[in-house]
């Protein structure tokens, strides 16, 4: 009897874990929901932005590297202006360009924020990799914030750390 109750506890307990798969509430990669032309001739203030990024970083020596996730936070610190980014562009160590996320200019509105995840199986960026950004704002409104925060999970040990973008035009 003793069996049996427990064969029947576990298959209960077994049944009731639920396998569905989560979804992730952000799309990474869908910006042409974000499309939006603007007129060349605008009185948009024009600025370009760099951003170091370390999808891996050197480990015990020069010799091995740990690998890392990397998140790039693109934030519109504007509370009622929609700002546009007309450009993010990744690259390499070497400064080769590896992608370009957008080929459209696209908006964010007030205070809304979008990701680019570099995953952590991409080893094309290695040590020294980069974004460029170029954006257009309205006169008088906060720049936009470049954030990259890069993290890493293995066995019980994690790594984290972040990085702020600089204004370069």
């Amino acid at each position: 009897m003793k069996n049996y109750t427990l064969l029947i506890i576990l298959s209960l307990t077994l049944l009731s874990c639920n396998n569905q798969k989560e979804e992730s509430s952000v799309d990474f990669k869908n910006w042409s929901k974000k499309h939006l032309a603007i007129n060349t001739k605008d009185s948009l203030e024009y600025g370009k932005s760099y951003l170091s990024v370390y999808s891996q970083i050197y480990s015990i020596s020069e010799h091995k590297t740990h690998s890392l996730t990397a998140m790039v936070s693109i934030r519109n610190t504007s509370d009622t202006d929609t700002i546009y980014l007309l450009k993010a562009e990744y690259y390499d160590t070497k400064g080769k360009s590896v992608h370009s996320y957008f080929d459209k200019t696209i908006f964010l509105a007030p205070l809304e924020t979008t990701e680019i995840i570099i995953d952590e199986v991409e080893k094309n960026g290695e040590t020294g990799s980069n974004f460029i950004f170029e954006w257009k704002i309205p006169k008088d409104c906060p720049e936009p914030l470049f954030e990259g925060i890069m993290n890493s999970t293995k066995g019980q040990q994690g790594l984290s750390f972040s990085t702020q973008s600089k204004r370069i035009k």
